[in-house]
């Protein structure tokens, strides 16, 4: 008898679509409920993350087709890109309006893309009131320059003004101020709790350090991830990206390191293949993301 084998290529397509059919199921199995039928029963509820979608994914689209692309997808959360809400680039009144569009469609804001702080006092507050006008608690962030004891200090004074967790993104061997999560992690140790981490697990990689072992060990601080995957390694200066479980990260051990943590702040994926025709790519990659979470947390269909 013929034996039929299936590529890796067709695997993570399996997958994916698996991970896009999901919602599709549990509505099914809740009108059945509310039929009259009885409804099957399962193992109990497992454990739960909220995936989202990174705005740098959707760079190249303007807000409302940005909105659109996200209802399309089904995707309820996202960390707004600074083209679709332009925290520091514009005013608090355009922040706002711009997030409302964004909720007036039910999706969440969890968080900003990197928001790019300097140490003068002006600036920061700038971006502290644009965040607070879109309704963030949380922003993702850098500094322009490797900040001094009394930049930090300046931070801490606006993160307990206006009740704001600010996430220090990670970017790689060539980020002269953050390159590693570790690298974030010890220079808020001594700053007020809300001062934490973004870690993106590609430029970690990158950066030679495992995002399994920085999400254990950086857990406390922890109000950010971005997901995706990379073909770079360690030491890379350049980023080579590619859908979830096309590259070399362990996208599955990833996902079980913030299920064990309690992870509860948005997994957002970020998406950098096709700029101009993201959706393609955000499909693939977030199906495969459902997917591997609906395997990991059987029980209960992942947001």
């Amino acid at each position: 008898m013929e034996q039929k084998f299936v590529t890796r290529r067709e695997a993570i397509a399996r997958t994916a679509l698996a991970g896009l059919l999901l919602p599709m199921m549990g509505a099914a199995r809740s009108l059945g409920a509310e039929g009259g039928g009885d409804p099957a029963s399962g193992p109990p509820a497992g454990p739960r993350l909220n995936l989202g979608l990174a705005g740098y994914s959707l760079r190249k689209l303007p807000t409302d087709a940005a909105v659109a692309a996200m209802q399309a997808l089904q995707i309820k959360s996202i960390s707004v890109f600074r083209v679709h809400v332009p925290i520091l680039l514009s005013t608090p009144d355009v922040c706002r309006d711009a997030a409302q569009k964004f909720r007036n469609a039910g999706i969440a804001i969890a968080s900003t893309g990197v928001v790019t702080l300097t140490s003068r006092e002006g600036d920061m507050r700038r971006a502290f009131e644009c965040g607070r006008a879109a309704g963030l608690s949380t922003m993702a962030a850098s500094y322009k320059e490797p900040p001094d004891r009394d930049t930090l200090l300046l931070t801490e004074r606006f993160v307990r003004e206006y009740d704001m967790k600010l996430a220090f993104h990670n970017h790689g061997p060539e980020d002269k101020v953050f390159p590693s999560p570790f690298d974030v992690w010890n220079t808020v140790q001594p700053y007020d709790e809300r001062l934490g981490l973004c870690i993106d697990v590609g430029h970690s990689a990158r950066a030679g350090t495992d995002p399994v072992e920085a999400i254990l060990k950086c857990r406390g601080r922890l109000y950010d991830v971005h997901i995706k995957d990379t073909l770079a390694g360690a030491g890379d200066k350049v980023d080579k990206p590619v859908g979830l479980g096309f590259g070399r990260l362990d996208i599955r051990s990833i996902l079980a390191a913030l299920i064990q943590v309690g992870f509860r702040y948005q997994v957002g994926l970020e998406d950098e293949q096709e700029a101009a025709d993201p959706i393609p790519g955000i499909a693939q990659s977030f199906g495969y993301m459902r997917g591997m979470l609906a395997a990991l947390a059987p029980g209960q269909p992942p947001a």
